[in-house]
């Protein structure tokens, strides 16, 4: 491993300059970023893969659904559709991406759901199309520097934070450990439901050396009860073979082990797009089975999943997700005042731009 990182270092070294000179650019102003009137709030992070955006963004538009016309706006990653798109009921996760349909499929009307490369050009588009937004929720846009959010949330996985990981390719980092500091909040993602206060604190002194000072917060995954996402009489059994593509799978694992008996773990790439085949080896394994086997999956394959393209080979399985939400370990409250300042100081600065 030692030698593969030295053989790694110098193109990590080549990555770190030509994203620092980027980023600078941005700073001096040389590549032009655009600052909306409308408030823009970012949620995103420093590394590729998982570090829970997913539900930090649903996360905010329950926060924030009654009292503001919301848009989410996404990449739309892993669709097999190109540019500037509206959620409609006639779309699916092959068309949004699947992230973005699991918005759509779980707000419905009470979100717009847009996905778009590039956010610059897109959000002109989303007040034209919906003038009444009031709040655009951006996904994954950390690195999108042509979007000046007024409030930036940055992600970091407890179990990987950005503090202890390296760039590409020798690490999963997508910029500088000193990027953070473009962070308005930090959200340490992933954590124990119950953390002790001196961990905490150990943690918040590392992201703080990068992000300066800026309020750091722990937040943790709670799983819901198994829901059917076909029609099914049949309550979920104890015994489950469990089915992901996920960036990182281990902490559901964990979860699923503990509260279920897990028979086998069917293990995809982050963002999988499944075929009938691998269907059909899942219910292979599963009529090999003695006992009765329930099929039990996340929300973000769920989407994958539906329609009619597999409907028929999952006819016969008894197929489950586990919703999950994101909660706070404590300051909750605080963050969501920080949410709401963030918002009113952004229409405050409109309205006397407007005047």
């Amino acid at each position: 491993m030692r030698v593969l990182n030295v053989l790694l270092f110098p193109i990590s070294v080549i990555f770190r300059i030509a994203t620092g000179i980027r980023n600078h650019l941005y700073e001096i102003g040389h590549k032009k970023s655009f600052q909306f009137e409308i408030p823009v709030i970012n949620v995103g992070n420093l590394n590729i893969g998982g570090s829970g955006k997913t539900p930090t963004i649903e996360y905010l538009i329950r926060l924030l659904k009654k009292d503001y016309v919301l848009a989410t706006l996404s990449r739309g990653y892993g669709r097999r559709t190109r540019g500037l798109r509206f959620a409609s009921d006639s779309d699916n996760a092959s068309t949004l991406g699947d992230e973005p349909y699991q918005f759509h499929r779980n707000f419905g009307k009470e979100v717009k759901v847009v996905v778009g490369e590039d956010r610059a050009f897109a959000i002109p588009n989303i007040l034209q199309e919906y003038p009444d937004t009031a709040v655009i929720l951006l996904d994954d846009a950390f690195q999108h520097r042509r979007v000046r959010p007024h409030l930036n949330i940055l992600l970091t996985d407890y179990e990987k934070p950005f503090y202890q990981d390296f760039l590409l390719p020798m690490g999963r980092l997508r910029e500088g450990r000193m990027e953070a500091q473009r962070a308005d909040i930090v959200v340490v993602t992933k954590c124990s439901e119950v953390l002790d206060d001196d961990v905490q604190a150990a943690v918040e002194k590392e992201i703080t050396r990068y992000s300066g000072n800026k309020p750091v917060f722990f937040s943790f995954i709670r799983y819901g009860s198994p829901t059917p996402f076909q029609q099914t009489d049949n309550p979920i059994s104890h015994r489950v073979v469990l089915v992901s593509g996920i960036a990182k799978p281990q902490p559901l694992e964990d979860y699923v082990s503990a509260h279920f008996e897990l028979v086998k773990h069917f293990k995809f790439k982050d963002h999988h797009q499944y075929t009938t085949k691998d269907i059909s080896l899942i219910k292979n394994f599963i009529k090999s089975q003695q006992n009765e086997v329930s099929v039990l999956t996340t929300e973000k394959d769920m989407v994958r999943l539906l329609g009619t393209k597999f409907s028929e080979v999952l006819k016969d399985l008894n197929c489950y997700f586990l919703p999950i939400e994101m909660d706070f370990v404590k300051s909750g409250a605080e963050f969501d005042s920080l949410i709401r300042a963030a918002i009113e100081k952004a229409a405050v600065q409109a309205n006397s731009v407007d005047e």
